[in-house]
């Protein structure tokens, strides 16, 4: 049966081999136990390593292939508008350390790729935050001052090297662009040995923190530690609860090879809906990688239209000779636009944890890394004070977490009423899915291109909300925090830990 690793597989995923890791079996003792293997887990674990600490990766599929192994891949500090939000919410202090500290994750991910030899399509180029309204210059002349304030190699421009009727941007100069899988699938490659060890198809179940120390529980054995790292995008266990302090986004994107030369940089809009543009070498042409369309996971009706939006865009803007890789990635998002880094709360600090990049995973994603591993180490890192995963601000995040929480609420009941008027299953065609009504229940139905038909107990495994079909990666999507489950009910992504159940009636 298709899953979303099949259905639509990215630039990186496509380019690069599978892994083998050995699953984990009886109970293993380390130093650092890090659950989740995509870059965040991984940097960590690397630096954990080579200041010589025993450490084990534990993912529950492969590494690099989830958020990590499905970004654009654009590492650079310039995020949007951040940093007017920043200075405005927290005051230019705070704005510079969250700067700070992702300058430090390019400046990392450069020097380790030079260090270590690895060949991940790797260079410098500028990258720009763009508006095609000149109501907008005003707003990106401030994004910029406050910039460069911040210590940024920041600047307004009127001059954006991409056809798309730019009146102007910030610009910041020295960013990277890379391979991320390359990338990842050498920091995993250097960690086992010396008593450390990278676990595959691993899914951790539950952490057990105790004052002298931690038990990571998996389906088939146990990891000891003296610390432990959750970093699978959003953490799966209650402690902070961040799945109630974040929402989930979904992004889609494509690969495609186009006549136009390579435009000097990265680009995102201003506007909405979304578009970013970012090259990759490639022989013969041009291979541009275009991203876009967000919106929350599990609420949307037809996702295959995103992929339909995105395509019309590049062919109306590009000479596009051909769409080559189509995929999407979620993220969460946090309600004050900081992720979430540090200890999971002011209880212990054995339990760590990093979620709510938005959208800016790799570069905020190895900065997480690289304090996870400082605070392990017992080490002070300076931007914790901003990243501190256990804040709760008043104001503008608290209204957010509020808003998100309502949200959740009202899907929590109203896709139980909508779903009393679902159709039977005898109107699925071949490779459709629905919640469907059959013998008085609410089932998740999907029926293969055999013409099969596979039913499944609709309720999310997390925290009980009804799940939806989504059309173009034909997996089964939580509206509430995000949960992911391939059609026969496999967990893809957390917060859930199991499976969809089976449903209680045959067709």
């Amino acid at each position: 049966m298709r899953s979303a690793d099949e259905a639509n597989v990215s630039l990186w995923r496509a380019t690069t081999p599978s892994t083998d890791y050995p699953a984990l079996r009886g109970t293993v003792s380390v130093d650092v136990a890090v659950v989740g293997g995509g870059i965040t887990g991984l940097t960590a674990a690397a630096v954990l390593k080579e200041r010589g600490a025993r450490v084990a990766v534990i993912e529950a599929r492969r590494v690099a292939v989830g958020s990590t192994g499905n970004t654009t891949a654009k590492v650079t500090s310039l995020h949007r508008l951040i940093y007017g939000h920043l200075a405005s919410a927290f005051g230019e202090e705070a704005a510079a350390l969250y700067g700070g500290a992702n300058e430090i994750a390019l400046r990392h991910i450069e020097a380790t790729a030079a260090e270590r030899g690895i060949d991940c399509d790797l260079r410098r180029l500028p990258a720009y935050t763009y508006t095609t309204s000149v109501d907008r210059l005003d707003e990106l002349r401030d994004e910029a001052e406050l910039a460069r304030r911040a210590g940024l190699p920041a600047s307004f421009t009127d001059d954006v090297p991409l056809p798309v009727g730019a009146r102007g941007a910030v610009r910041f100069d020295d960013q990277l662009l890379f391979h991320p899988r390359k990338y990842c699938l050498a920091l995993a490659a250097g960690l086992p040995g010396d008593g450390s060890h990278v676990f595959e198809l691993s899914r951790a179940r539950d952490v057990d923190v105790q004052p002298t120390g931690c038990r990571v529980v998996t389906d088939a054995g146990e990891v000891r530690a003296d610390h432990v790292v959750v970093a699978t995008l959003l953490p799966f266990l209650a402690a902070g609860g961040f799945f109630a302090k974040t929402h989930p986004s979904r992004s889609y994107a494509l690969a495609a090879r186009v006549e136009d030369p390579e435009p000097d940089g990265m680009f995102l809009s201003l506007e909405t809906p979304t578009r970013s543009v970012r090259p990759h070498p490639a022989e013969g042409a041009t291979l541009l990688i275009v991203e876009g369309e967000e919106h929350k996971t599990g609420q949307d009706d037809d996702t295959r239209r995103r992929y339909g939006a995105l395509e019309g865009w590049t062919r109306e803007t590009f000479a596009v000779r051909e769409i080559e890789h189509r995929w999407s990635a979620q993220d969460y998002m946090s309600p004050d636009g900081v992720p979430y880094v540090g200890r999971a709360s002011s209880d212990s600090d054995r339990l760590l944890v990093a979620t709510g990049f938005g959208k800016w995973g790799i570069s905020n994603g190895t900065a997480a890394g690289l304090a996870l591993a400082d605070l392990a180490l017992g080490r002070d890192c300076p931007w914790l004070s901003v990243f501190d995963a256990t804040r709760l601000k008043p104001g503008t995040s608290t209204a957010e977490i509020v808003k998100e929480n309502a949200n959740v609420a009202k899907r929590f009941v109203a896709d139980r009423l909508a779903a009393l008027r679902a159709p039977s299953p005898d109107e699925l065609a071949a490779g459709e899915g629905a919640l469907v009504r059959q013998g008085g229940e609410t089932l998740a139905a999907y029926r293969d291109e055999q013409g099969a038909l596979h039913l499944l107990s609709p309720t999310c495994t997390h925290l009980g909300c009804l799940v939806a079909w989504n059309t173009a990666e034909r997996t089964w999507d939580c509206p509430c925090h995000g949960s992911r489950f391939a059609p026969d009910g496999g967990v893809l992504e957390g917060p859930a830990v199991d499976p969809l159940a089976p449903a209680s009636a045959a067709p």
